[in-house]
């Protein structure tokens, strides 16, 4: 309940109360570790999310909320929270980036990889070519990839079994499967993308401590931009290998 932005006080106090079924604030202070004088304090946090109820007698008791009626309220705080958060973040101005367009930027993390790719294909107006090993291809994924699909983009894909493609035929409608230059499945590679012939990123599965590989270990680089160095390598091969026809 900390993570979820309560303080310790008040986090200990709705505890007791949950557990205690309804306490005074002397009640609450021996069941939780709360100095008593503190347990007001802690009620009027509570209180001030909806998450307990004051019965006005001598002592005063206090009632916590269900489990259920408690997540409910998290949940649409949060979701408030977070929809202030991306319009204050849509609002700001951006800074030139032309610094970003001459460098090569690392992220590091298959759940950090997973939204960067997501958020390349989602603003792809053209082209998408990806390759990736099949356990990296994730429902996700494959719905924004259908998504941009849907909206023209065209979707290119190798590297995947002969099962996974039919399926991805039946997602993705009008997917153009093509074969790899490499056998994807037995290099250490994880994920390879271009967008639009201007944003690329490549990334591999590293070992876990010398151990069995661990599919949360995956280490990627991007770039973005005609001239960056990356995109002109990935493009350069990408030409190469799907038609050698592109200018």
């Amino acid at each position: 309940m900390r993570e979820l932005g309560l303080s310790t006080y008040a986090a200990r106090t709705f505890v007791a109360l949950v557990s205690l079924g309804g306490a005074t604030a002397q009640e609450v202070s021996d069941a939780a570790d709360v100095p008593r004088t503190r347990v007001y304090d802690a009620v009027a946090e509570l209180q001030e999310r909806g998450l307990v109820d004051e019965r006005q007698s001598t002592p005063k008791r206090f009632w916590p909320v269900s489990g259920e009626t408690s997540g409910r309220h998290f949940e649409r705080y949060y979701r408030h929270r977070v929809g202030r958060l991306t319009d204050a973040l849509d609002n700001i101005e951006p800074a030139p980036r032309a610094d970003k367009q001459r460098g090569v930027w690392t992220v590091t993390g298959r759940e950090t990889v997973t939204e960067r790719l997501i958020e390349f294909v989602d603003d792809a107006e053209e082209e998408v070519v990806f390759m990736t090993v099949e356990d990296l291809l994730t429902d996700e994924l494959v719905e924004r990839l259908a998504a941009a699909s849907e909206r023209g983009v065209a979707i290119k894909l190798a590297g995947l079994s002969n099962s996974v493609q039919d399926g991805l035929r039946e997602c993705v409608p009008g997917v153009e499967l093509f074969e790899s230059i490499w056998v994807w499945s037995e290099t250490p590679g994880g994920r390879l993308l271009m967008v639009d012939q201007e944003r690329t990123l490549v990334s591999v599965l590293v070992e876990n401590g010398g151990g069995p590989r661990d599919p949360r270990d995956e280490t990627a680089i991007w770039g973005s931009g005609a001239t960056n160095s990356l995109v002109v390598v990935l493009r350069a091969m990408f030409t190469w290998q799907l038609d050698g026809t592109r200018e």
